[in-house]
């Protein structure tokens, strides 16, 4: 599960001074459930989800994450998540099945176990070029093989920034199937996007951020009783313009 009570994340910036990034966000996310955190470039999704990951430290609030506190056992919360970014972040000079393995032994993994998880997860993904180097990839292939990386540990609660974000289709639709199965296997799953249509088709609950709050949240069907609108982009343009 995933708790998020209050939390705040603030930066300084030189020019512009105290900029509040997050604002007293919460909300939960319980195992077997996808929450979708919607919001446009610049709304506080990702600085959401790296303090949740223990990437940043709020500034005020915390969270629970797989049933440690953020604040209190940020080890343990990194060792129960899988956390994705837009940033595919690969070793270049690895092949595929190398990358995948290197971090599958930073988790405590190996012989046949790791064997086996490598396999299973570049059968589902397609990754069917496991020893081709990491710099030869194009973007889609990057990104299945960062999937492969932050799930070879088969963690409890998954965390996704934007994963489709500058794939083509199919590459898409693979990595939608696969949020799909984490659902179904009863993980904890947060996704963060701005593309609607991914939004209705994968979240079960739906929290609107913007401007570093969160607007609203609800199952798209509460949304749509509660605007009067059913289009989710229409939800979504009245509610950050409120």
């Amino acid at each position: 599960m995933i708790e998020a009570d209050k939390l705040s994340k603030q930066f300084r910036d030189s020019h512009r001074g105290t900029i509040r990034a997050v604002n007293a966000v919460s909300f939960r996310c319980q195992p077997g459930r996808v929450y979708g955190l919607l919001g446009a470039n610049g709304a506080g999704k990702t600085t959401t989800l790296r303090t949740l990951a223990t990437i940043l430290k709020p500034s005020e609030g915390t969270a629970r994450v797989a049933g440690y506190d953020i604040l209190r056992d940020p080890e343990k919360v990194r060792a129960n998540i899988g956390f994705l970014s837009t940033a595919t972040a690969l070793y270049g000079r690895l092949s595929a099945k190398e990358m995948v393995e290197y971090f599958g032994h930073l988790f405590g993994m190996d012989g046949e176990t790791l064997r086996r998880r490598v396999e299973t997860l570049f059968a589902r993904l397609e990754v069917d070029f496991p020893d081709r180097r990491c710099d030869s990839l194009s973007t889609g292939m990057k990104q299945k093989v960062s999937i492969a990386r932050t799930l070879v540990h088969d963690p409890p609660v998954m965390i996704f920034d934007e994963p489709t974000s500058g794939l083509d289709v199919m590459s898409a639709r693979t990595i939608v199937g696969f949020i799909r199965e984490c659902r179904e296997q009863g993980k904890t799953v947060l996704f963060s996007t701005h593309v609607m249509s991914e939004a209705e088709k994968l979240c079960d609950t739906i929290g609107i951020i913007h401007g570093g709050c969160l607007k609203t949240e609800g199952t798209l069907a509460e949304l749509r009783a509660r605007s009067g609108l059913q289009d989710l982009e229409d939800i979504f343009v009245r509610t950050v313009a409120s």
